[in-house]
């Protein structure tokens, strides 16, 4: 009696340990991913499972739509498809207002023609 009820307890023991250690903490990263993908907003920069990185233009119930590259090809997509989120708006905004110097930084370079071009 004493030796069976000493294995059940050991049982139970496990699988509070394994609840504390594995499943409590993978929930706690789960919400925190859904609460990221809720808060979305039109501006965000962001990354999708896939590796595109666009800016968010339009945003629906469970899709939102992005602008990627230089020709502002729009694409459509399912939030469960976005992996993280680069830049906020307001973050943006923040910057900008601590240093107007680094808005020229910031900006892309163009390539310009040299005069003396090799061929």
């Amino acid at each position: 009696m004493q030796g069976s009820l000493g294995s059940i307890l050991m049982l139970v023991l496990l699988f509070v340990a394994m609840y504390f250690l594995m499943i409590r903490p993978q929930k706690k990263k789960e919400k925190k991913i859904q609460e990221m993908r809720n808060s979305l907003s039109v501006g965000d920069e962001i990354v999708t499972i896939g590796g595109i990185i666009g800016k968010v233009v339009k945003t629906k119930d469970e899709t939102f739509v992005i602008q990627v590259g230089a020709d502002r090809v729009k694409i459509e997509m399912a939030r469960w498809a976005v992996s993280e989120i680069t830049a906020t708006k307001a973050r943006k905004e923040d910057e900008l207002a601590e240093d107007p110097d680094d808005e020229k930084k910031a900006m892309p370079k163009r390539l310009k023609k040299s005069d003396d071009s090799e061929e």
